[in-house]
């Protein structure tokens, strides 16, 4: 089954609409017209029915016209534009007097009718309107006065006005389905050039955008929405596609370095402390690999915003506390002065799991990059009803020109390119990707070579 195009629909139903509205005027208007020409012909009747009684004289029980001669002589004797029918009866029905212009013709009473009511007839296959009204002798009804006027004139007006009506209805609603059309096909453009654009979009070109329409309609606002979803997918397939290239560059090259050393194991015999001593370097190798995929595996995992939280009651105090102790080994080799300004029990409602990695990479980045000898300090306060988390170190810090590139994935300051310090570079990409999903909000100031503070504000929990 054939479907209409868009364009053709949105014609379609305006002109539903628009052919009930016209139909609906035009009854009104020939409903007018109709009411207008009968009263017309109604007051006409009235007026002759007026005139005529005051011609009669009543004589005991019968009545006669006071001037016969002159009532022959005037219009009634003569088929008019508007021809007035007049017959007069006795009670038994029988004609007294009647309008010359009947001729051999006679006004028909009808004994149904109600007395001084209107009524249409016919006379010799001619419509009229015709009244019947009694003649009194005191209360006796003595005759009856007819009068009728032609419908003749009124008929044809209404059949002329009908057929008109008949023969405009379908020309006005071709003429304007047309006219819809045309003017839903210029309306609906834009979407035109959303199909267009679409057909143009592929994976390798994402750069096209939809011309925005000049109004500033529903339209434009479904324009501009597609024109934004398609700068959020190309900005997703440009990182996606950095972080493929980025993902490659960093496992190849702890690979690349086993492939490196175990050739240079095989070339020729060696003594067992070199054996032990290039097994021990690449086994460091193979963890460092093994870390990286687990990060890269991790950042996977929470890309979707739609991965499940499970929110329970954390006691913060005691995350930051056993987070530390796992870290006692490399706090005390590097001789770090350690301090926790906790000023009472705080408890928020988070994913436990998700929460504990965000803390466990910040204490581990502050370890990382502190200096011998250094200071980590860690305090947990209340500000304007949040609860903010400041974890504070004294290490190498980090260039202003670097600090906003530090959640980027695989990035790494160029202060912490020290052949000491390891890293993938995923560590706060990380941090930041759940600290989205857990609603936290993160920042970090640092200044070169004096240290870094990060801090993370969220919302304590009540428990009462």
């Amino acid at each position: 089954m054939h479907r209409l195009s868009f364009k053709n629909r949105i014609a379609s139903n305006y002109i539903v609409t628009t052919a009930l509205l016209i139909f609906v005027v035009f009854f009104i208007i020939y409903s007018i017209v109709k009411y207008s020409v009968y009263s017309h012909v109604n007051n006409d009747i009235s007026s002759e029915v007026e005139k005529h009684l005051t011609e009669i004289e009543i004589v005991g029980n019968s009545f006669h016209l006071i001037h016969e001669e002159e009532w022959k002589e005037r219009e009634h004797n003569t088929l008019d534009v508007n021809p007035v029918f007049i017959q007069f009866i006795d009670n038994n029905r029988n004609v007294i007097e009647k309008s010359p212009n009947l001729k051999k013709s006679t006004l028909t009473f009808d004994k149904e009718k109600t007395d001084k009511k209107l009524f249409d007839t016919k006379l010799v296959d001619n419509a009229i309107r015709q009244i019947q009204v009694p003649i009194y002798q005191k209360t006796k009804v003595i005759g009856y006065i007819l009068i009728a006027m032609s419908l003749e004139d009124a008929t044809m007006v209404l059949n002329n006005l009908s057929e008109v009506l008949i023969i405009a209805y379908p020309v006005i609603l071709i003429l304007l389905f047309f006219i819809a059309r045309f003017i839903a096909g210029r309306s609906i453009k834009p979407i035109s050039s959303i199909i267009t654009t679409s057909n143009i979009i592929t994976k390798d070109n994402l750069s096209s955008r939809i011309l925005l329409p000049q109004n500033r309609d529903e339209l434009f606002v479904l324009s501009q929405t597609i024109n934004n979803l398609l700068d959020r997918i190309e900005t997703a397939v440009e990182r996606e596609k950095q972080f493929t290239s980025d993902a490659s560059h960093e496992l190849r090259t702890p690979l690349t370095v086993i492939k490196g050393t175990l050739e240079v194991l095989i070339r020729k015999p060696r003594d067992h402390a070199e054996y032990e001593e290039k097994i021990n370097f690449c086994v460091t190798e193979v963890n460092r690999l093994n870390h990286l995929v687990d990060q890269l595996l991790l950042l996977a995992r929470f890309e979707n915003q739609k991965q499940t939280l499970k929110p329970e009651k954390v006691y913060l105090n005691a995350l930051f506390l056993d987070t530390i102790a796992r870290y006692s080994t490399v706090i005390q080799s590097k001789k770090i002065t350690l301090s926790t300004e906790f000023s009472k029990d705080y408890y928020i409602e988070t994913d436990n799991y998700l929460f504990s990695i965000v803390i466990n990479n910040l204490i581990s980045n502050a370890l990382k990059y502190s200096n011998p000898n250094g200071n980590l300090i860690v305090t947990i306060k209340t500000i304007n009803s949040k609860i903010e988390c400041y974890i504070t170190d004294s290490g190498i810090g980090i260039p202003a020109e670097d600090l906003e590139k530090i959640f980027n994935q695989f990035y790494r300051s160029k202060s912490s390119n020290h052949p000491d310090i390891k890293g993938t570079g995923l560590g706060l990409s990380i941090v930041k990707r759940l600290c989205s999903l857990l609603n936290i909000d993160i920042a970090i100031t640092s200044e070169e070579n004096s240290g870094t503070t990060v801090i993370l504000s969220l919302f304590e929990a009540d428990f009462k």
